[in-house]
């Protein structure tokens, strides 16, 4: 198996050493050609060494990561990105949500199993694309909107557009207020992480993921129903129930 080539751009020691070591001694496939201590740097090492996709800071002094395409050309962008932060703002969840990766400090072995695992399914897709993607991601989700793949597009959609979302395995089918549907390779876990910035969402169901300004009326009877503006009927599971009803108290006062 070819290697893959990386490179990790990072300015805390620590952070290197832990990456370093995780990758060292978990994946032989991936090769480490350099680490670097800042953006600038990093931007070198990348147009020298051509890596398939490289581990980057957000916070840095002097250059945030989100602006590492402000150095480049857009034909010189050959590469995937996998974040890393320890924080956990809005506009990188929308950036989880769109499939370039982050992971979030600390970092462990999963994760990164779990990142090298989502580039092995998107690299075609979003490699050559991922000057555009990113781009649009990063200025779209300073206007409170979310990044969604579907196939080999990206729908910018705002959340409250969004009706439920169901869970299909490791798929999810997005249910919109305009009646579209759109089915996205994401768990539910996902979505669920990447919308908790919004009040508006619950989880009433391992399958079911609701936006609660669209609820229509609570049927109590069968272990509890939701019945939402477009008519759909979902399950409400019984370890759920209280935690349901005492938000739609809050709600509703």
């Amino acid at each position: 198996m070819k290697p893959y080539k990386t490179i990790i751009i990072e300015d805390e020691k620590r952070a290197q050493m832990l990456l370093q070591s995780i990758l060292e001694n978990n994946f032989p496939e991936i090769d480490i050609l350099d680490i670097c201590d800042d953006l600038p740097t990093g931007v070198k090492s990348i147009l020298k060494h051509k890596p398939d996709f490289i581990f980057l800071d957000i916070e840095m002094p002097h250059f945030s990561g989100l602006e590492i395409l402000d150095f480049f050309e857009e034909d010189q962008v050959n590469f995937s990105i996998i974040y890393t932060t320890a924080y956990n703002h809005y506009a990188i969840d929308a950036l989880k949500i769109a499939a370039i990766d982050y992971l979030l400090k600390p970092i462990s072995k999963e994760d990164v199993k779990q990142a090298i695992e989502r580039y092995d399914k998107t690299t075609k897709n979003y490699k050559t694309d991922s000057f555009a993607t990113l781009k649009s991601i990063v200025t779209e989700s300073k206007i409170n909107k979310i990044a969604v793949p579907e196939g080999s597009h990206l729908h910018f959609i705002e959340p409250q557009s969004i009706l439920y979302i169901k869970a299909d395995n490791s798929y999810s089918e997005l249910y919109l207020q305009d009646g579209n549907k759109l089915v996205v390779s994401r768990s539910i876990k996902n979505f669920e992480e990447g919308l908790k910035h919004s009040n508006l969402f619950f989880r009433i169901h391992k399958s079911y993921l609701i936006n609660t300004s669209n609820i229509k009326k609570y049927d109590k009877s069968n272990g509890g129903w939701i019945i939402l503006t477009n008519d759909a009927e979902l399950p409400v599971s019984s370890e759920k129930t209280a935690e349901f009803l005492s938000l739609i108290y809050k709600i509703s006062r």
